[in-house]
């Protein structure tokens, strides 16, 4: 592709208004770095369909980071079952809710460098939190965004994080914060990692088709 042509895909991908999942939206609404950085621990390694009713019943439990060190760890593990790693990640969240309550004062840092700090938070999902719960440019990458980017031909990387700061370099700011939301639900429902439906993607002219 020519990379000049990001500002219309991006445009065209918005235009489309692809089905987001019901997780993705659900994420997109939350404009709160803790609901975002809590419920993306619940999406790793597990498909939407299962995180979305998981994080629904674990906001039951409660929705700030005093409420969830307090938290039994036996209900929080029974909430979210069956994401992966359910039991793990209900230890995760109740410890990062500990730290943030008496090392952050109750609130998520907004940084990359202070969010990766926590035990089993990486980029992806560092980079999710400044850009969906602060609403500051970061760019979260995802096996789609790897992968799509990749099939593009815009970016020549072998793994996610390198994928990320491929993108630092070259994907306008003005597109940070959009990128995944659009990319992953592109992914989702045309740019599929196995067959993906080429003859009904509005982008396709764009792509370099490496397959």
């Amino acid at each position: 592709m020519n990379d000049k042509d990001i500002d219309i895909i991006v445009k065209t991908l918005k235009d489309a208004k692809q089905q987001k999942s019901e997780f993705v939206g659900l994420m997109d609404s939350f404009n709160n770095p803790y609901l975002v950085l809590i419920s993306c621990i619940l999406s790793l390694r597990t498909n939407d369909r299962t995180t979305y009713p998981a994080t629904l019943r674990m906001l039951k439990l409660g929705k700030t980071p005093q409420e969830f060190a307090k938290c039994d760890e036996k209900a929080l593990s029974e909430a979210i079952y069956p994401v992966g790693f359910y039991a793990n990640k209900a230890k995760q969240i109740i410890r990062l809710s500990k730290e943030i309550v008496e090392k952050y004062d109750g609130k998520v840092p907004d940084t990359i460098d202070e969010l990766v700090k926590f035990n089993g938070v990486g980029r992806k999902t560092a980079n999710l939190v400044v850009a969906r719960g602060f609403n500051k440019p970061a760019i979260c990458v995802d096996v789609h965004v790897h992968r799509i980017f990749n099939r593009m031909g815009y970016v020549k990387t072998r793994n996610p994080e390198e994928t990320e700061f491929a993108l630092r370099d070259k994907l306008p700011v003005k597109h940070w914060i959009d990128i995944n939301t659009l990319i992953v639900t592109h992914g989702q429902n045309v740019c599929k990692p196995q067959k993906p439906m080429c003859s009904v993607c509005p982008i396709e002219k764009y792509c370099d088709k490496n397959l």
